[in-house]
């Protein structure tokens, strides 16, 4: 049975942020709908040059040790923008996030933009690719198998693509990536 690869120390060092400053987090995948945290205030912002890819195992969340399933991380891609949602929080709620996001995502500063047009620095996890757990898997039918068959202490891992797919509707912004998985998961639902 593996360890989880917990980022948790990495992170606490990691950005050299002000306790007494309220910030910006950029959440990109679960973290649009299931908000189990305090904010300050929540805006529908986007990421420019980023995109989001199923390519983070998840032995802790949506999948065992013995069979992980798949969450998000981002990837970098130059003409790419990733919608999500934008929580202005106080600096105590990072002890949990980090929490949540422990196996694997390292904190960085983004700047994310606004429907207004205004631009802020966030903080964004995304997935650490020098670990085992980031794995690159590009065929969707594929990723939508290992997806289909998996599941955690959070749940079936296909209701992590459904409630992400149905929160970019929700909000009206159509991910390509998300929903093409959505109906290959939906297809596989079928033939069961």
């Amino acid at each position: 049975m593996s360890e989880v690869y917990s980022t948790i120390e990495k992170n606490k060092n990691r950005l050299n942020l002000d306790p007494n400053q309220a910030i910006w987090l950029f959440g990109y995948g679960s973290i649009i709908f299931k908000v189990d945290f305090e904010y300050l205030e929540a805006k529908k912002a986007y990421l420019n040059g980023f995109e989001r890819r199923f390519w983070m195992a998840s032995e802790d969340h949506r999948g065992t040790p013995e069979s992980p399933g798949r969450v998000l991380t981002l990837q970098e891609r130059r003409q790419a923008k990733c919608f999500g949602m934008a929580y202005r929080i106080d600096h105590k709620v990072l002890d949990a996030l980090d929490l949540r996001e422990q196996n694997g995502y390292l904190r960085y500063l983004k700047s994310v933009s606004f429907a207004d047009g205004s631009a802020h620095d966030a903080l964004v996890y995304i997935g650490d690719k020098t670990t085992r757990i980031y794995q690159e898997e590009h065929d969707v039918k594929t990723l939508a198998e290992l997806i289909f068959n998996s599941v955690g202490p959070s749940g079936q891992n296909k209701d992590y693509v459904y409630e992400l797919a149905q929160a970019l509707r929700d909000l009206n912004e159509p991910d390509e990536y998300i929903f093409e998985l959505e109906a290959c998961l939906r297809k596989l639902e079928e033939i069961e």
